[in-house]
């Protein structure tokens, strides 16, 4: 156990390293690549219920996404982060617009949420579950491992939708080319994504 944690600590450092010699420009050019390859993507038309993260610097713009979504009459739903001494919860809240995203406030991590205090949102798995989940991480494989930031936020939130009728939505992670890696170190606990859009050819 100490090894896998030392080995995903290890990956971390170098994938940040990674992503910090991009500059803004070139984010948002893969950012830009890998949106159009999503609208393109069948799963992405077909599904309905879908969750998208709010982007952090060091991740794919998630922007334009939203707009789309909206645009296309989807329904949104947002991460929200719990965060209590040493255990971690995630839901997946419904979003309305653009300026509903845009009136919530700021965490430490510089996204924005809804506040805690904040219970009126629809959470997803207590109404109709979810279609489709797009992935933040840090790094990927080809083989569907995700490295996070060490949490377990998605991780665990995925556990809970095997339990929900609906069953596991397909997810989808969106990643800078230099997330990509070769072999991801993984535990018994991380869950298999289904594909990695990236600006790369497939």
């Amino acid at each position: 156990m100490a090894a896998l944690r030392a080995a995903k600590q290890a990956m971390r450092r170098e994938i940040k390293k990674r992503v910090a010699a991009l500059d803004d420009q070139e984010k948002l050019r893969q950012s830009r690549v890998i949106s159009q390859k999503l609208f393109k993507h069948p799963k992405y038309a077909r599904c309905e219920r879908i969750a998208v993260f709010l982007s952090m610097h060091d991740e794919v713009r998630t922007e334009e996404i939203i707009q789309d979504l909206f645009k296309h009459g989807k329904t949104c739903f947002m991460p929200k982060y719990l965060t209590q001494g040493t255990s971690n919860h995630m839901d997946m809240v419904k979003l309305t617009s653009m300026e509903d995203m845009m009136s919530l406030p700021l965490t430490s991590w510089n996204i924005r949420q809804p506040a805690a205090a904040d219970n009126t949102r629809e959470e997803a798995l207590e109404t109709g579950g979810l279609d489709l989940i797009l992935m933040p991480g840090l790094g990927f494989d080809r083989n569907g491992n995700r490295l996070g930031r060490g949490k377990g936020f998605y991780d665990s939130y995925l556990e809970r939708c095997m339990k929900h009728p609906k069953g596991k939505p397909y997810t989808i992670a969106l990643a800078f080319r230099e997330q990509l890696c070769q072999d991801i170190p993984v535990g018994d606990n991380d869950v298999l994504i289904d594909e990695v859009l990236c600006d790369v050819l497939d």
